[in-house]
């Protein structure tokens, strides 16, 4: 991709909450000639084509689109330089979409959050270079900006000892949106949350991958803060920040959650690996809680910690510095609301550093491999709301 005009750009799932907003932040690019707007829905693709007209140079293009048809996905991916992809659950979805893209040699973008198909994609990454293909996975809030944020606390340290990402479930945190949480559905999301908060997780623990049980607690002493205690989630970043940041000890992904809530998770989580539940029931009884696993979480919260003076976004790390024990702790004070644009914008802020050139490595990268922290940082500050001046009114770096 050396013309910087001319683009053509395929968003899967662009109608979508989490495809919205990248596809909103895509149409205002001039290096896009059309951008297509695939969906299963094709009433929507068009609405959202109408609304976003004239917003840009680029020409909006609705298409209809079944993301588990194969020979669908090629045919719609031959011509495309770039394909964005947000269809879920990614443990179903994840794998074939970045095939079907390497194999017509489109470079590719995702917000895969499920940490079983991110090892299978990482595996296709010899395939991806003999195709001449970019792919940049996870490049959404956590895993995407989360990983930015374990790199610029990281880059603070000459040896890193253990790294911690988490994220924030029900404490208060710069990006909510309560129109958007008061109007939420059962979705891929949830479904997705509830196959990581069951059965076994990968994370990392003295050096090497380890297989645990999710809703572990792991109490975390932030600088200047204090500490608190957060609960382990099946995500990618332990597995990848683990590789690309050479950590020597454990890593995580942790959620910043009150103990009622950690408590009903859990017993949901208890019922999904009994057979109980499925992952679509677990994930129902999120909106309508399920009285049963109510009852039975009472007691269990009593023995839970709580959050403390833990941030509600952050990454943390420990290692050493000059020689002498280091902790840096990088936490978003501004973001974007909702967790739509939360994630659909670092989206298209890692498609804009692919098609600008700033990304030119070929393979299967996660984001913090490749992506540039001061530049995302920077542009992200323009979407948060409100609107911010540069990276340092987004992101505060604490040490200790």
């Amino acid at each position: 991709m050396t013309d910087l005009t001319g683009r053509r750009v395929v968003a899967l799932g662009g109608a979508g909450a989490m495809g919205r907003p990248a596809v909103e932040a895509l149409a205002t690019r001039r290096d896009i000639a059309e951008l297509v707007i695939a969906d299963r829905d094709l009433a929507a693709a068009e609405r959202l084509a109408a609304r976003l007209a004239g917003t840009g140079t680029a020409s909006l293009v609705p298409v209809a689109v079944d993301a588990t048809d194969q020979a669908g996905l090629r045919s719609l991916f031959r011509d495309a330089d770039l394909v964005v992809n947000t269809t879920g659950p990614f443990f179903r979805l994840g794998v074939p979409v970045l095939q079907a893209a390497i194999d017509t040699r489109t470079h590719y973008a995702d917000i895969c959050d499920d940490w079983e198909p991110t090892l299978e994609m990482l595996a296709l990454d010899a395939e991806a270079r003999g195709a001449g293909v970019t792919a940049v996975i996870g490049a959404g809030a956590s895993p995407g900006t989360s990983n930015m944020l374990a790199a610029l606390a990281v880059r603070e340290l000459e040896s890193v000892d253990d790294l911690f990402t988490a994220w924030p479930v029900d404490v208060p945190f710069v990006g909510d949106d309560p129109v958007e949480n008061a109007t939420a559905d059962v979705s891929a999301a949830t479904v997705h949350w509830m196959q990581q908060l069951s059965g076994t997780i990968r994370t990392w623990s003295a050096g090497a991958p380890a297989v645990r049980p999710p809703l572990e607690a792991v109490t975390l002493d932030y600088p200047g803060l204090g500490k608190g205690t957060a609960y382990t989630v099946g995500h990618p970043e332990p597995l990848t920040l683990s590789a690309t940041l050479s950590v020597a000890g454990d890593s995580a992904c942790v959620m910043v959650v009150q103990p009622a809530t950690a408590a009903y998770l859990m017993a949901l989580r208890d019922d999904i690996d009994r057979g109980k539940l499925t992952l679509e029931q677990a994930a129902a009884a999120i909106e309508d809680p399920a009285a049963g696993a109510l009852a039975r979480s009472v007691l269990r919260r009593l023995s839970l910690r709580g959050p403390g003076a833990l941030p509600a976004f952050f990454a943390l790390a420990t290692g050493s510095r000059h020689g002498r024990p280091y902790t840096v702790g990088a936490r978003l004070v501004a973001s974007p609301r909702g967790m739509a644009r939360a994630t659909g914008i670092p989206l298209a802020l890692t498609a804009g550093q692919i098609l600008d050139g700033a990304v030119r490595d070929c393979g299967v990268h996660p984001p913090d491999a490749v992506l540039d922290p001061d530049r995302y940082f920077t542009e992200l500050a323009v979407h948060c709301d409100p609107p911010r001046s540069g990276s340092g009114d987004v992101v505060a770096v604490d040490r200790a």
